[in-house]
């Protein structure tokens, strides 16, 4: 096998795991990680708080037990608010980090508000506290070995390709190229990481039918709808460019992760495989993708 694809990981999310009140069935930890392993999957991202143990030594036994490593997680954090000061928080998670292991802290830029199907504007004040906080996060990361990078998300306050472009120029920060939230956002991922490959960091992917996708742009459903209506698609079903995307980020000498997480509503127990079927559809593309490009 080679370098590249003992890099993919998965994520709970596919699994139908999140930390969006209401979202949906939530499966065990014991299930979900014995079905990456069963996928061959190398690592996992930790999840939403409770998913796994919060002590740092019994969280690293329990992935441990299933010969998973962590690469980090996706943490929303509000931070274009005035007077809340988002490092106290990460100071405490980055412990948990060095007890698993993580090197990846995935930040998302929260509204406050519960879920993404709404968002409100940022002024020039607030833009001008977020960029800060995310040089400051990205420079305490780096102090504990870890290494931070924004995750553009619907519903958030990154969001769409000029708000994307302002933090790729006005902080340092590296990027979280996650293909579905991107193209649902009116970006290319595939045009971005041709042109920023070296701000590119981590990777989340995802195939999305662009169909769906175009409704939530318009408005006619709201994030949430299309998740449940099927939007994201296993690897190579959809219309994200995952082979140009590797092979733009290999030309650059890529060695993140990439993490299958394609985001899934459950509304039961799943009778049969379940989320685990699509998983492995899009590790097999994946692998195919690396092989072929010879990564």
């Amino acid at each position: 096998m080679n370098t590249q694809a003992q890099r993919i990981a998965g994520a709970p999310i596919s699994w139908g795991v999140c930390e969006v009140p209401g979202w949906g069935y939530q499966l065990t930890p014991e299930r979900v990680l014995k079905e990456m392993r069963e996928v061959g999957l190398a690592a996992t991202e930790i999840g939403p708080e409770g998913f796994l143990p919060g002590e740092p030594q019994a969280m690293a036994q329990v992935l441990a037990h299933h010969d998973l490593r962590a690469v980090g997680g996706f943490t929303p954090l509000l931070l274009h608010v005035p007077g809340h000061d988002p490092l106290p928080e990460v100071e405490t998670l980055l412990e948990s980090y060095a007890a698993s292991k993580a090197d990846v802290l995935v930040l998302s830029a929260i509204t406050g508000q519960d879920g993404y199907d709404s968002r409100p504007e940022l002024d020039a004040d607030g833009w001008q506290l977020l960029l800060s906080n995310l040089d400051r996060l990205t420079a305490l990361a780096a102090e504990r070995g870890v290494r931070a990078v924004l995750h553009p998300h619907v519903g958030t306050m990154i969001e769409n390709g000029d708000e994307v472009q302002r933090v790729l120029e006005h902080s340092s920060i590296s990027l979280c190229l996650d293909t579905g939230h991107l193209l649902i956002g009116g970006t290319d991922p595939a045009e971005l990481a041709r042109q920023a490959p070296e701000r590119i960091a981590h990777t989340h992917m995802k195939d999305v039918n662009a169909a769906l996708a175009a409704k939530v742009q318009s408005g006619r459903l709201t994030y949430t709808e299309a998740v449940r209506a099927g939007m994201y698609q296993p690897l190579g079903a959809g219309d994200v460019d995952v082979r140009a995307i590797v092979t733009h980020l290999g030309a650059r000498g890529y060695d993140g992760w990439y993490v299958l997480e394609q985001d899934t509503i459950l509304t039961e127990e799943p009778v049969g495989k379940g989320p685990v079927d699509d998983v492995w559809a899009s590790a097999e593309h994946l692998r195919t993708v690396l092989r072929d490009a010879d990564l």
